[in-house]
């Protein structure tokens, strides 16, 4: 068995294996899938020690922040693939859906009793870390059951970094000299093969009543509406979940998109973008895999890295341009968010902006703004320019925004809110109660972003923006061929209107 590196285990409690128990526990919160998963790959190993069978458990809270049918649906769609796979290999899945706030409270406590030790995943964002050291604590004190939290968010180890990076470019630098290093390991892509125990756990008749495993295979919206959400946001139909899909759409990158990424990522027409953030969200793709099967396609070789490391985004890799230009996305814009809020409680907080931005934006506070929206509006897409309408249109109804028009949708709350504090709430409550790659890392790396993270000062300054970075309708209609993209979503608004 592979054994998982080091630097990607952390233990959460004092407790040590109890090699008297029925089962080892894999608690799936952040990595929804049985392929490439280094939290499942830890689990077997321990199984394997301790000559025990698996239990893996899938929850779902029904009262997480912006939660909605639009987010549930997603989650259940990986559920479904979960279970399927997990019935094939002979093992035992429990998935289990709150059906309403505090119903599940103490499924964890009650599963671990019989676990020689818990597996779970770590992710550095939202709840997850207070509820998984709250859930160490709690098993420790009632079981003396150890809790090991397993990091599969990236390709740069979470703890290998000893600094939260100010500048994408110095964690592309960073990066390179250690590139070796980080690609020389990765999860492997089935971790259940070489489990010795395949024995179908029975789980404790009085836990399957007190908590009823979740029949997924009659998930209809009628079935879905009946949770308690905090918002109430529709599911995309256009949209499918789960690791089976996210296979698919890789297969169909490297295919199809790949070659043309570089340029058609900006074509807002036939966009070339790998369509990838959702599914990582989820768990329901790895990062690794996506790394390895790109650099399978390009025939490439450790010996084709550019030994200088420059931290430049161009040239390192030895690859096509298309491919470079991705995985530059993948790891660079991606993982130093993940880097950010792994080292930072208040990686989503106004204050953790740089101090030359918050600076110039204070500066600039109380400069007339050209026009003010209330959220409602901005919500409504009932703004003066029909672009940004038609960008807000999109994250309502396809729960995405193209790439390029992200920032602008940003740049242009942040023109039109009263204050910088305020455009920021309003960024982070839509994108978040819309996008079904929100609630992440890398969603408010790009949030921040639009506010000066990880970017520079710029000039000449300007009224509202001082020296954050400035972009507007007019230049994006210069760059962009918009004309089919505001008739698309106009048409979408028209609809909706009656």
């Amino acid at each position: 068995m592979t054994l998982v590196p080091e630097i990607r285990i952390r233990k959460l409690n004092d407790a040590e294996i109890r090699s008297d128990q029925r089962y080892v526990l894999y608690w799936m919160v952040a990595s929804r899938r049985l392929q490439w998963n280094y939290g499942l790959q830890h689990a077997v190993k321990l199984a394997n020690q301790q000559q025990l069978p698996i239990l893996i458990l899938e929850a779902l809270r029904c009262d997480y922040e912006w939660s909605s049918a639009r987010m549930h649906q997603v989650f259940i769609h990986g559920m479904q693939d979960n279970e399927q796979s997990a019935v094939d290999r002979g093992l035992r899945y429990m998935a289990y859906l709150e059906p309403e706030p505090g119903a599940g409270k103490g499924l964890l406590e009650a599963l671990a009793e019989d676990a020689a030790a818990v597996v779970t995943d770590e992710y550095p964002c939202l709840f997850v870390p207070k509820m998984q050291k709250a859930a160490a604590n709690q098993l420790e004190q009632r079981w003396a059951c150890p809790l090991y939290s397993v990091d599969s968010n990236g390709i740069v180890p979470l703890q290998m970094p000893e600094k939260t990076f100010a500048r994408a470019f110095d964690f592309r630098r960073f990066f390179q000299k250690n590139a070796l290093d980080c690609l020389a390991d990765h999860p492997v892509a089935d971790p259940l093969d070489s489990l010795h125990d395949t024995t179908r756990v029975q789980i404790r008749s009085e836990i399957t009543e007190r908590w009823a495993p979740a029949d997924l295979s009659t998930f209809g919206s009628q079935k879905l509406n009946q949770f308690p959400y905090r918002e109430s946001v529709d599911p995309v139909a256009e949209f499918r979940g789960g690791p089976s899909t996210a296979q698919k759409e890789l297969s169909a990158f490297l295919r199809n998109r790949l070659s043309r990424y570089d340029e058609g990522r900006r074509d807002l027409d036939n966009c070339s973008t790998s369509g990838f953030s959702p599914y990582l969200r989820f768990g329901h793709l790895s990062s690794h895999q996506i790394v390895h099967d790109v650099l399978q396609s390009e025939s490439w070789e450790p010996g084709k890295l550019k030994q200088k490391v420059t931290g430049s985004a161009n040239g390192f890799w030895g690859t096509s341009e298309d491919a470079e230009s991705f995985l530059d996305e993948l790891i660079t814009w991606r993982e130093v968010g993940y880097n950010m809020s792994a080292r930072n409680d208040d990686y989503d907080q106004y204050d953790s902006l740089p101090e030359w931005a918050r600076t110039s934006l204070k500066e600039h506070q109380s400069d007339k703004r050209p026009s003010v929206y209330t959220l409602e509006e901005f919500e409504e897409a009932r703004t003066h320019e029909e672009l940004w309408n038609a960008a807000q249109r999109q994250l309502v109804e396809e729960g995405r925004i193209h790439n390029y028009m992200r920032m602008v949708w940003g740049k242009k709350i942040l023109h039109w809110s009263k204050s910088p504090q305020e455009a920021l709430e309003i960024m982070i409550h839509l994108n978040n109660k819309y996008a079904i790659d929100g609630r992440d890392p890398n969603s408010y790396s790009g949030i921040f972003w639009i506010l000066g993270r990880y970017d520079r000062a710029w000039g000449p300054e300007r009224p509202v923006f001082g020296k954050i970075r400035y972009m507007s309708e007019d230049s994006t209609r210069s760059k962009l061929k918009v004309k089919n993209y505001v008739q698309r979503f106009a048409r979408t608004a028209a609809s909706d209107n009656g």
